[in-house]
């Protein structure tokens, strides 16, 4: 007799049979270019293709904006359209409560799978005269607002870093966005800025190009390709190590079948001896959830931050 277990995955697979994609697949993400959901979408869909997960063509489209807000929108607007997901990060949920401008949030769009859990890490030129975070820091406290941090929107784990370090040590330096990582990077390697936070995948060929110095790790240990970089813990800085989470949705009001179709596809995706390379390349840590417990995870991680924001100072609109 078969165990509720085996019957579940039974049950879910017939689901997933009752839905195949009749036309491209479009894979919003909510930066652009070389941006860190950028990266990880297309890198998903080359994997997806290379194991021939799905039958169609999936096709990465960048709806940049308002942080998050321009894609969630998009994604809201697609309602019910069964050829379209999103790639979400902890932005999706920090921008609703510190932005009265975006309206979607992740609860308004279909759970489909969280994938990946990634640290950061803080960076700046190579040539920098900034030996340690420690001397960054105390630069900034002799010339306020000087020195500069290329970065996403305010509500990104760029900015929120930058607050809770302010905040713990008295200095100031000033903020810029820019779209797209690609431009956050420009800018850091062209002198333009002075640090920026970046995740390891974005910052990999640049630290290895000998382009960028590694001054501490927003993560609760040591990376392991990063071995004599400290925490920021270990670097003199008692502050929160801000997660960031990496996932998938879709739109609102979609099919029970689509669900399960995309919630199985991902799932195969994460088990795949490509996949498991992937997240050791780019240090990431396997996040994987399904969409039961990714909508569990949104409340958990919303109240996370919701005291993490608060504490760096910025206002909370809901």
């Amino acid at each position: 007799m078969k165990t509720r277990a085996a019957l579940i995955v039974v049950f879910i697979a017939a689901q997933a049979q009752a839905f195949t994609p009749t036309r491209p697949i479009e894979v919003v993400v909510h930066t652009g270019p070389g941006g860190g959901s950028d990266l990880l979408a297309r890198a998903a869909v080359l994997m997806i293709e290379k194991e021939k997960l799905a039958p169609v063509r999936m096709q990465v489209v960048n709806k940049t904006g308002g942080g998050s807000t321009v894609a969630a929108a998009y994604l809201f607007e697609k309602k019910g359209d069964p050829h379209t997901i999103g790639f979400f990060t902890g932005v999706w949920l920090t921008s609703p409560i510190t932005t009265a401008e975006a309206k979607v949030t992740l609860r308004d769009l279909t759970p489909v799978a969280r994938l990946v859990l990634e640290p950061a890490l803080i960076a700046v030129k190579a040539d920098a005269p900034y030996k340690t975070l420690g001397d960054f820091v105390a630069t900034a406290k002799k010339s306020p607002g000087q020195l500069k941090q290329s970065g996403g929107s305010v509500t990104s784990r760029d900015n929120v870093v930058r607050q809770l370090l302010q905040k713990n040590s008295g200095a100031r330096w000033a903020f810029i966005s820019f779209p797209g990582g690609g431009e956050r990077i420009a800018a850091l390697l062209g002198g333009h800025v002075n640090m920026m936070v970046i995740e390891p995948a974005e910052a990999g060929e640049h630290i290895r190009a000998g382009n960028m110095r590694v001054l501490a790790q927003v993560s609760e240990k040591r990376l392991a390709a990063f071995p004599n970089v400290p925490t920021l813990k270990e670097a003199g800085f008692d502050v929160p190590a801000v997660p960031q989470v990496r996932g998938v949705v879709a739109p609102p009001g979609i099919p029970a079948e689509n669900v399960a179709y995309w919630e199985e596809l991902f799932r195969k995706l994460t088990r795949t001896a490509s996949w498991r390379k992937f997240l050791e390349d780019n240090q990431f840590e396997d996040g994987y959830q399904d969409a039961t417990d990714l909508a569990k995870f949104y409340d958990e991680f919303t109240g996370q931050m919701r005291t993490i924001l608060q504490e760096a100072g910025i206002k909370i609109v809901r």
